[in-house]
C-alpha cells in the first residue's frame, strides 16, 4: 500500500447524502480505513475543524505544488448557472466550479462520488444548470472535457448512486492506494461494481421470469411491469452488496429507482411503468422487443402455482 496519500473532499451542489452513507461504512469504518491506507484527510467540509485561514493555506499549497493532492473526491453536482457563469455557487466570491477544476488539474486521481457528481443528477435540466465532473447525463463532457485525465492517467472515476454505497467508495480507495487500475464501462464506472444489474440478486427474480406481476405495494411479485422498477434496466451493486448488510429497495418491496443511471432522476413518475398496450417501453438490458413479447407470454402461462398462489398475509 502507498503511504501518506492526501485526500481533499469537495462538497458541491448536493444534499451530503454520500458523506452520510460513507460515515455508515463498517468492517472497517472510514477512520480505520484511512489509517490502514495511510490517507491524510486534508479537508472535508463537514468533518474538518480547520480555520478558514488554514484551509486557504492548504489550497494555496496545492496550487503551488507545495502539497501533493493524491485524491480529489467531489460530492454533489457542479453548478454552472446562471448561463454558464457558476455564480449560483460561490466560494470567497469565485464560482466553485473554477476551484473544482483547478483542484482536478492537480490531483492524481479524481473521484466523482454519487450520481450528481457523476452525471449532474438533480438540477441537471433546471435553472441551476448542473453537470457532472466529466459527463452531463449520458454525454461526455461536464465540468471537464471528455479528454481529461488526472495526473495518474485515468479519467474521472464515476461512482454513482443516490447515495453511493459505502463499500463502493471503500473498494475504489483501496484500488487507488494499491496502484491498481479499475476497468471502466462507457460511463467511467468501475465494472467491478457497475458491471452487474440491480436485477441480479433480486429476491423477486422468479416472479419476473414468469411475469407474475404486482400492481400494488406490499405484495411479493415483480415490480417491473406496473410499479416502475428499474432493476432490469440499471447497472448497480444494490442486490450484490446489501445496504446495512441486510436489505435493498426491491427486498424491502420498493421499486428500484435507477439511481446509478446517467439519466437519474427521470422526468416521469417513479412508481409507474410506461407501456404500450401492456408492454413496457424500456425493456430489460439486452432483450429485443420481439423476443420479449413472445417469451413473456409463454412464461406467464407456465408460471408455477407456488408463484401464482403466493401468500401476502404472512
Amino acid at each position: 500500500m502507498a503511504e501518506g496519500l492526501s485526500l481533499y473532499w469537495m462538497q458541491s451542489g448536493g444534499c451530503g447524502g454520500d458523506t452520510v452513507s460513507f460515515l455508515n461504512a463498517e468492517s472497517p469504518d472510514f477512520i480505520t480505513l484511512f489509517e490502514v491506507l495511510g490517507i491524510d484527510l486534508l479537508w472535508h467540509p463537514s468533518l474538518s475543524n480547520l480555520s478558514h485561514v488554514a484551509h486557504e493555506q492548504i489550497l494555496q499549497n496545492i496550487f503551488l505544488d507545495q502539497q501533493v493532492l493524491d485524491i480529489l473526491v467531489v460530492e454533489g453536482s457542479i453548478i454552472t448557472g446562471p448561463e454558464g457563469t457558476g455564480r449560483f455557487d460561490l466560494v470567497q466570491g469565485q464560482p466553485r466550479k473554477e476551484l473544482t477544476a483547478r483542484l482536478a488539474a492537480q490531483a492524481r486521481y479524481v473521484i466523482a462520488l454519487g450520481t450528481c457528481a457523476s452525471f449532474g443528477g438533480f438540477g441537471a435540466d433546471g435553472i441551476i444548470e448542473s453537470v457532472g465532473m466529466q459527463f452531463h447525463h449520458k454525454h461526455s463532457g461536464g465540468l471537464l472535457d471528455a479528454s481529461f485525465t488526472a495526473r495518474a492517467g485515468l479519467p474521472v472515476i464515476n461512482l454513482p448512486g443516490c447515495p453511493c454505497h459505502p463499500i463502493v467508495l471503500k473498494d475504489t480507495l483501496m484500488a487507488v492506494a494499491s496502484g491498481s487500475t479499475p476497468r471502466f464501462d462507457e460511463f467511467n464506472r468501475p465494472l467491478d461494481w457497475y458491471g452487474v444489474m440491480v436485477h441480479q440478486g433480486c429476491t423477486r427474480n422468479d416472479y419476473h421470469e414468469y411475469r407474475v406481476e404486482e400492481s400494488s405495494f406490499a405484495e411479493r411479485g415483480c415490480l417491473f411491469f406496473h410499479l416502475g422498477c428499474h432493476g432490469p434496466l440499471t447497472h448497480g451493486p444494490c442486490n450484490r452488496s446489501l445496504w446495512n448488510r441486510r436489505s435493498s429497495k426491491t427486498r424491502a418491496g420498493v421499486p428500484c429507482f435507477g439511481c446509478t443511471s446517467p439519466d437519474f432522476p427521470q422526468p416521469y413518475p417513479f412508481f409507474q411503468t410506461r407501456n404500450i398496450e401492456g408492454i413496457p417501453i424500456a425493456l430489460p438490458d439486452g432483450v429485443s422487443r420481439a423476443h420479449y413479447m413472445a417469451y413473456k407470454g409463454m412464461a406467464a402461462a407456465a408460471a408455477p402455482e407456488r408463484l401464482k398462489n403466493r401468500r401476502t398475509d404472512i
